[in-house]
């Protein structure tokens, strides 16, 4: 795992300086990890729904080789991914049912690894409270997207972030109870 995570960086490096090779050598490494990700954002999903999470991760993956970003590893990656993944498919309910603002399609339950009881925000809001926790403590806004968005227990979380379980509890409880202040009932 760890030669997959400097290969990763390596070829994240690489593709940001135009490498399209690099681009090809990357997606084997990255496609399974993405497409569990896909796969966890659609079970928050109507069954009906027109994207797939093969074109999800297709796009999402399109959209970041090359990016001009200072990759600082594998974790970085996939945490960017899966934010890219939740604008698509944001962008894409929004495109879709337009004319119906306020319905079912703008929101979203959360359930933790864990399985605990799920909160339920808009996803517009939920989006923008994420942002503003970023810019408060960047690594509690990680935590957040790691359990909810990647599904990952508290000690894969841990373990992902190089800090201790007892760090993530922390940060998962204050993220946690923020959000619920800043998004209201």
């Amino acid at each position: 795992m760890a030669d997959d995570a400097m290969r990763t960086l390596l070829l994240l490096q690489r593709s940001k300086e135009g490498n399209a090779g690099a681009h090809e050598e990357l997606l084997p490494l990255v496609y399974e990890e993405m497409r569990r990700i896909a796969g966890r954002l659609f079970s928050r999903e109507r069954k009906d729904h027109t994207l797939q999470p093969t074109m999800l991760v297709h796009d999402a993956f399109l959209n970041l080789v090359g990016q001009d970003i200072d990759w600082e590893s594998r974790k970085h990656f996939l945490c960017v991914a899966a934010r890219a993944m939740r604008r698509l498919l944001r962008e894409h309910a929004r495109s879709r049912d337009a004319d119906k603002r306020g319905g079912a399609w703008n929101r979203v339950t959360l359930i933790d690894a864990s399985g605990g009881a799920g909160l339920e925000f808009e996803v517009d809001g939920l989006d923008a409270a994420l942002e503003e926790l970023r810019g408060l403590n960047e690594r509690q806004a990680e935590v957040v997207e790691l359990r909810f968005f990647v599904n990952m227990t508290i000690d894969e979380t841990a373990k992902t972030l190089g800090v201790s379980t007892g760090t993530v509890e922390n940060d998962w409880r204050f993220a946690r109870t923020w959000l619920l202040r800043r998004l209201g009932p």
